[in-house]
């Protein structure tokens, strides 16, 4: 949205947006954005090329070091985002909950209220091409008529374990096509061992990142962790059953405007979540119970009304 208002109501506006070279499939069809520069390796050479472009502003929607870096090197006039560090360690470590009660997209939108760019309400962008389109039919799939599960997570303790997710995909009716990157090869393959069904398929680490979009677009229904798949299924306003672990939705990135019978499924009530406001390799307290023990009963209940 901060793009989108941007372009739309700063008049003559051109935007450009610097990313990681990994993240270019990501925006790299937004017709919002004029130019996209990317960070690979060298950090003198990209900086040299930024300072050729003669900018006016940097909006700094990251604030980290690396940006921060940028920012000394054009010296411009820069707007940059509230990471609510503060806030976000005292309820890490102190479980003192000071953080505003506001998604991550409207605090975003706060860096260009001084360009008086609005929220339009239209929550998030996700542009697929014709190049992203995968053959529904060839996987068994109809569209609308199916669960996109998406398996994976970037930590180990943003994720429902393999056990968890087999009960789920067992009772869960019709089709469910599984999403994941090449990380998530293994457990899905145990989990696609264990279900010996036409009814799951398996597509993780067979396809490029806008393809599972796209299967994510397609679906009934989206069972997701705390996910990039998971926004994107918000962007294209899905039904969305995000399943949270040792994170919690508090920190502001839950599901921005998806489909109104929605849902987030967590354990309250844990002393020690949230354990960190990433995530980890495995739960410091060995336990695991804020996956372990999530009502797999609300997910199916949910899942099988929906669909």
């Amino acid at each position: 949205p901060v793009i989108r208002g941007i372009k739309q109501q700063v008049e003559n506006a051109e935007v450009h947006f610097l990313t990681k070279k990994a993240y270019y499939d990501v925006v790299k069809n937004n017709p919002y954005i004029d130019k996209i520069h990317l960070f690979d390796k060298d950090f003198s050479e990209l900086l040299a090329t930024l300072k050729t472009e003669f900018f006016d502003y940097i909006i700094d929607l990251h604030h980290n070091l690396r940006s921060l870096r940028v920012k000394n090197a054009l010296g411009l006039p820069s707007f940059s985002f509230n990471k609510l560090n503060k806030e976000k360690w005292l309820m890490v470590n102190l479980k003192k909950n000071i953080l505003p009660d506001r998604h991550i997209v409207d605090r975003y939108l706060d860096t260009v209220k001084v360009f008086d760019v609005k929220n339009d309400g239209k929550g998030l962008d996700y542009f697929l091409t014709k190049e992203d389109t995968v053959d529904l039919s060839s996987l068994g799939i109809e569209e609308n008529n199916y669960t996109a599960f998406v398996i994976g997570a970037t930590h180990a303790t943003k994720r429902l374990p393999n056990e968890k997710i087999i009960s789920l995909c067992q009772k869960i009716k019709g089709k469910i096509v599984l999403l994941g990157g090449p990380d998530d090869v293994e457990n899905a393959r145990q989990i696609k061992q264990a279900i010996n069904s036409t009814n799951l398929v398996n597509t993780c680490g067979k396809l490029k990142l806008n393809q599972s979009a796209y299967l994510v677009k397609k679906a009934g229904l989206v069972i997701t962790h705390d996910t990039g798949l998971m926004h994107i299924a918000a962007a294209f306003h899905k039904n969305i059953i995000s399943v949270w672990g040792n994170t919690i939705p508090e920190f502001g990135m839950y599901p921005y405007l998806p489909a109104e019978g929605s849902k987030i499924v967590e354990v309250k009530g844990l002393k020690c979540r949230p354990c960190t406001k990433i995530g980890f390799r495995a739960c410091p307290k060995k336990h695991f119970k804020c996956m372990n023990d999530i009502n797999e009963n609300e997910i199916i209940s949910i899942a099988n009304s929906m669909l």
